[in-house]
């Protein structure tokens, strides 16, 4: 779409422009591209337009009068900038290139001249109105009790509303019914960027100054005649628009502004007067501690409907961890899980095989919350898929590396162990992905950690894997966990670490694996004493009777 000019004529009209080609001269001559041969102010050739790559240049080709922009006289070739304002004779132009903003089919804030109050603007605040509207209401008589009537149907009209979707519009047009506007638009801040949330209305365009100083400096202002307010009166917004009267005040909560509210009447029917500012900026005011409220139960309402949810998927998630351990003959067997937050990203299983034989699993997603918990529930999938009949474990691996590269975001991975323990003979073989080494604590009281495997799932779809072999003998057992038991911190920061951990497995040895299991999360809990929990505590315990 070309940049365009919009152009007020020396006979009023107002016409688009578009600024195609690589040159637009404008001036009395026919010879001319923009001609307009009534204009006794302009020369023949009075200006011309150049295209200098993708903007657009002015120069003054030496007409009698002069050329202005933005009331500056134009001594040499100028780039034009978005908004500015072109004068000769009696021609007004505004260069006003294609508006990407999103808001551009509502609001479109542009610059102005001056900000300073003139003769036909009013510049108060929220504790000029409440002075204003009090001496208006102590004068006594039917009409100074007015505002306060309006100030009070306004608040109750707005307590019927209790979602932000009904509030808006109707905090709009019962601000427009108030004062008898005839447009307006309701903005709120999201950010830094102001956002039309309402409108009676198409096409606002709001002096960035205006804008400025209602937000900034918390003012509310009136231009009673913007035809003849020298900010104002030789816009060209103002004169397409034929705005004639307007006000803009803060949405206001104590010392917190949360938006604007906007109101204009494009026709001369009524002026806005000193008291609609000062009952506008006090509606205004109303309405934003409702927005305010209204927002908060809103987010509380998200909230509850969150922690609700967080509720529902904790109950998944636990549902698919064991319930208890199966019975193995020559095995005792336990897990145990605590999830840092309400989901957790950890994981265990147990796998009965036949011929006395468990497949032991364990598994530590990245990250925390629920992310780490829906990757956890497809690692979960994957491997009762693939686990049903798992053959070599280095293979076994493999396959599940591959299929969880497939499905994993490019920042998370996951560590995983798995384990083959036979009951009756305690021979082991097991592959691990880059998770922590299981522990080993043999029936003399010595340990060891299985160490060796590849690397973590998810990363490398072709990573290789291998399947390791070992053995427990009777009176040993093996202990896998996520390194929410290794790396838990006390107060200090210290670190529970494998030392500490391998000297309660090493006390509780002789114990039944449940015991131990709660040995481990005793000590814990004792060395962390006052420190939040900062990951995933998961523990698989077995021992060789």
């Amino acid at each position: 779409m070309p940049c365009e000019l919009l152009v007020q004529c020396p006979d009023g009209q107002i016409k688009t422009v578009p600024l195609a080609g690589s040159r637009l001269a404008v001036g009395r001559s026919s010879g001319v591209e923009l001609s307009f041969p009534d204009d006794a102010g302009l020369s023949r050739q009075h200006f011309a337009f150049e295209a200098d790559g993708d903007a657009w240049t002015i120069q003054d080709l030496g007409s009698k009068n002069g050329t202005y922009v933005n009331n500056i006289p134009l001594k040499a070739r100028l780039i034009l900038k978005p908004g500015d304002r072109i004068t000769a004779g009696h021609l007004a132009i505004v260069y006003s290139p294609p508006d990407n903003d999103p808001n551009a089919g509502v609001v479109v804030f542009e610059g102005a001249e001056s900000t300073s109050p003139t003769t036909s603007t009013v510049v108060t605040s929220l504790e000029g109105a409440v002075t204003a509207q009090t001496l208006a209401i102590g004068r006594g008589g039917e009409k100074a009790s007015v505002p306060l009537q309006a100030l009070l149907k306004y608040g109750e009209q707005l307590s019927q509303y209790p979602s932000l979707d009904e509030m808006l519009p109707a905090t709009l047009e019962l601000a427009i019914q108030a004062v008898n506007a005839q447009r307006g638009v309701l903005m709120l801040l999201e950010g830094e960027h102001l956002v039309a949330k309402a409108h009676k209305g198409e096409g606002f365009r709001i002096s960035t100054a205006v804008r400025d100083k209602v937000v900034n400096e918390k003012s509310s202002i009136l231009v009673r005649d913007a035809q003849l307010d020298d900010a104002f009166k030789g816009r060209m917004s103002i004169v397409e628009q034929k705005v004639h009267t307007m006000m803009a005040v803060p949405l206001q909560t104590q010392d917190h502004i949360i938006g604007l509210l906007y109101l204009d009447s494009p026709f001369i029917l009524r002026e806005f007067t000193k008291d609609d500012l000062s009952l506008l900026t006090l509606m205004a005011n109303v309405a934003a501690f409702r927005i305010d409220n209204a927002r908060l139960v809103e987010i509380e309402q998200a909230e509850r409907i969150m922690k609700r949810d967080l509720s529902q998927a904790a109950e998944i998630q636990m549902g698919m961890l064991p319930k208890k351990a199966p019975e193995i003959p020559g095995l005792d067997l336990s897990g145990y899980n605590l999830a840092c937050r309400t989901v957790g990203g950890d994981y265990y299983d147990f796998f009965p095989y036949p011929g006395g034989r468990v497949g032991l699993a364990l598994g530590d997603v990245s990250g925390k919350g629920m992310p780490a918990s829906l990757m956890m529930m497809g690692l979960h999938a994957r491997v009762h898929v693939l686990a049903e009949d798992p053959g070599n474990l280095g293979a076994f691996m493999a396959r599940i590396n591959k299929a969880t590269c497939a499905q994993c975001p490019s920042n998370r991975f996951i560590t995983f162990f798995f384990v083959l323990l036979d009951g009756e003979t305690g021979e082991m073989t097991f592959a691990n992905a880059g998770h922590n080494p299981p522990i080993v604590v043999r029936a003399d009281g010595s340990a060891e950690m299985l160490e060796g495997g590849g690397p973590v799932l998810g990363i490398l779809p072709i990573a290789p894997y291998s399947e390791m072999n070992g053995r427990l003998g009777r009176g040993d057992m093996i202990v896998l966990y996520s390194d929410g038991v290794t790396e838990a911190t006390n107060v200090a920061y210290d670190e529970f670490g494998e030392e500490r951990f391998i000297e309660v497995l090493k006390r509780h040895r002789a114990e039944p694996s449940n015991d131990i299991v709660q040995a481990v999360t005793r000590a814990l809990a004792e060395f962390t004493a006052g420190a939040p929990q900062a990951d995933d505590i998961t523990l698989v315990v077995a021992r060789r009777l």
